[in-house]
């Protein structure tokens, strides 16, 4: 039985290498794998829980479709759509947000993060935008989501929306209940900066991050002058874990090697950074300089990039109607 997977990223700019290794390549291992069906959403709805300039808005859209297709995404084999076009997201997050309960939101730490302390003024769409995020995924009967430790918890909530709705109108299974796809050695992809935050569009200063669209004088530039310490590089996880800036060039050499970690610790265990940055800049140019071209050339076809959100959002609303049908039925509508 084929695996029905789906999964979105937010159309807000600057994806970055953390957001290529912990998402974006996962999706084109996913893609390409015959036995799974999969539904890759540009988030636009999510995108605007908090303020967006309209015209960037545009095209980060088109950006993000852009990513998708030059990282290995196949909108042939594909679903990829974005969610503000299929009316049904809209509808069902209403309809489960009268099932979901203000407890279980209420325990969404990423709320607290993101809101920070004066929580007062954030929007009611950043509070309530885990359920449209259960919408998205309860109406294409997804059975599989890849999630990151950030995502762990909403996911749980999803489950908790799809069981209580089954419950309350007494349809069992009628919305399938999801299991996570965790990815198995991977490491949280951290700033080039500063090896305890994670690696993000919004910080301040450019080279804490490589970008997809960064070219390979930019990337040798960045890696270059990416934050160490003094000591060679360890040969144990023990001593890694101490060292967070360490830590994280491992990890990032190690994800894009598809090697486990301590496999990249024997490789470079005792050797100075600047030997270990040379070698790490190779493989990050060998894998993100041909998506950031390809990116560069799709940005210049806009038609093709409508063209591939118009059919995905057929499809994606041919699926999501039917279901927001049935919705509508056994709710009483």
């Amino acid at each position: 039985m084929k695996k029905k997977i789906f999964s979105g990223v937010q159309p807000t700019g600057n994806l970055h290498l953390g957001n290529y290794l912990g998402a974006i390549k996962n999706f084109v291992d996913l893609n390409n794998d015959t036995q799974n069906e999969c539904i890759f959403c540009v988030v636009d709805l999510h995108a605007i829980t908090v303020s967006q300039n309209p015209k960037d808005l545009k095209s980060n859209i088109h950006e993000t479709v852009a990513t998708f297709v030059a990282s290995g995404i196949d909108p042939e084999k594909s679903i990829i759509f974005n969610q503000s076009r299929v009316s049904a997201h809209s509808e069902a997050a209403w309809i489960l947000s009268c099932v979901a309960r203000m407890g279980w939101l209420n325990r969404m730490t990423q709320f607290k993060e993101k809101a920070g302390k004066d929580k007062e003024k954030a929007s009611i769409g950043l509070y309530s935008y885990p359920v449209l995020m259960a919408a998205d995924i309860l109406l294409y009967d997804t059975t599989h989501v890849p999630v990151g430790d950030d995502q762990k918890q909403h996911l749980e909530l999803c489950r908790d929306i799809a069981q209580k709705f089954n419950n309350d109108y007494k349809i069992e299974n009628f919305l399938v209940v999801p299991e996570p796809l965790i990815k198995k050695e991977f490491s949280r992809i951290m700033s080039l900066k500063d090896g305890l935050k994670k690696m993000s569009k919004s910080e301040v200063s450019d080279l804490s991050r490589i970008n997809l669209t960064d070219d390979k004088d930019q990337i040798i530039n960045k890696i270059k002058k990416a934050k160490t310490d003094a000591l060679p590089l360890p040969s144990t996880i023990e001593e890694l874990e101490k060292r967070p800036e360490a830590k994280n060039l491992i990890g990032i050499y190690s994800s894009l090697m598809n090697n486990k970690l301590q496999k990249s610790i024997d490789e470079f265990a005792g050797k100075n950074f600047s030997e270990f940055k040379e070698k790490l800049s190779d493989v990050v140019v060998k894998e993100i300089n041909p998506i950031s071209l390809k990116i560069k050339e799709l940005l210049d076809d806009k038609v093709f990039l409508e063209k591939i959100l118009k059919n995905g959002c057929e499809k994606a609303n041919e699926v999501a109607s039917k279901k927001i049908k049935k919705i509508h039925e056994i709710v009483g509508f």
